[in-house]
């Protein structure tokens, strides 16, 4: 593994953390009786992991409600997934708020996502930083690279602890490199994001086929080679997997004009922010503000 970078940028997966926290936590409410579990959850993990792990910049990254090319590519990807809930969409759109306050500056665009704002930014100064990726989704986990020095921190079940993955711990997770893991998807698909890949194809099959031949490429162009009874499982399905490859794999190339200059992390201003805290009824989150330090 590269020795890890001096600075490192941190790049914030917003929709992931607030849909995580929204159906964890429980459901709190501001003093005028608005919704705001999730973003108690937000705020939290933000103060947290700017102070446990001190970044030198930073920046959030969002979705967007309008179709992304993905759609465009298979009008049923993530179809079906139910609208989501008056109390859900309140705070999402509040989200923005929040790292106004912080002073965090945000990231989205119309026609991608947040995972792929998150794959372009690490992209475009991994070279000139490290790269810690904050999510609670583990398709981020494709991005993480010793040899650049990105990583991805995923929030767990118990949303308050971590786990951080370097390529060694993503390999121990799918047995996998991280850029294996769109073929691997290719071929199992990936039901919470409506990706279809190879019907009746799953872990067992996936995880030794795509560690032998290395791409799904590989894996189609090799089927003479493989045993009979796991090729007819392939037949006529080379199509719909590649389909599921290209759905899977996270854009590194959106049209983003930024410095790593101004993504450099803001003091955190312990007046402004307590008195929002104050404002949404987070007592808890105003001690921990005003306890010891930065």
């Amino acid at each position: 593994m590269a020795e890890p970078k001096k600075s490192v940028l941190l790049l914030i997966d917003v929709h992931a953390l607030i849909h995580r926290f929204f159906h964890a936590l429980p459901p709190l409410t501001t003093p005028e009786k608005e919704p705001i579990g999730a973003i108690y959850g937000l705020c939290g993990i933000v103060v947290k992991i700017i102070r446990d792990q001190k970044p030198d910049y930073i920046a959030a990254c969002f979705d967007r409600p309008e179709p992304t090319f993905r759609d465009e590519m298979f009008k049923e990807y993530k179809i079906q997934r139910a609208p989501a809930v008056d109390e859900l969409i309140s705070q999402i759109k509040r989200t923005r708020e929040v790292f106004e306050v912080f002073g965090i500056k945000g990231f989205e665009k119309a026609g991608f996502e947040a995972d792929d704002i998150i794959g372009t930014l690490a992209e475009k100064f991994k070279t000139q930083t490290g790269v810690l990726i904050l999510s609670g989704d583990n398709d981020l986990l494709q991005l993480v690279d010793d040899a650049n020095g990105v990583r991805a921190q995923l929030i767990k079940t118990g949303l308050s602890e971590t786990v951080t993955y370097d390529e060694k711990a993503v390999e121990e997770k799918y047995g996998l490199k991280p850029t294996q893991l769109p073929d691997y998807k290719a071929l199992v698909g990936d039901t919470s994001d409506n990706i279809p890949g190879v019907k009746g194809v799953g872990p067992k099959t996936a995880q030794p086929l795509i560690k032998e031949f290395g791409t799904v490429e590989e894996l189609f162009k090799s089927m003479g080679i493989i045993p009979e009874k796991t090729a007819k499982k392939f037949t006529g399905q080379e199509e719909i997997a590649l389909l599921s490859k290209k759905l899977a794999i996270i854009r590194r190339d959106v049209p983003i004009e930024v410095t790593l200059e101004e993504l450099k992390t803001p003091p955190l201003d312990k007046a402004k922010i307590s008195a929002y805290f104050e404002k949404l009824g987070f007592r808890t989150l105003v001690e921990r503000m005003n306890k010891n330090g930065n």
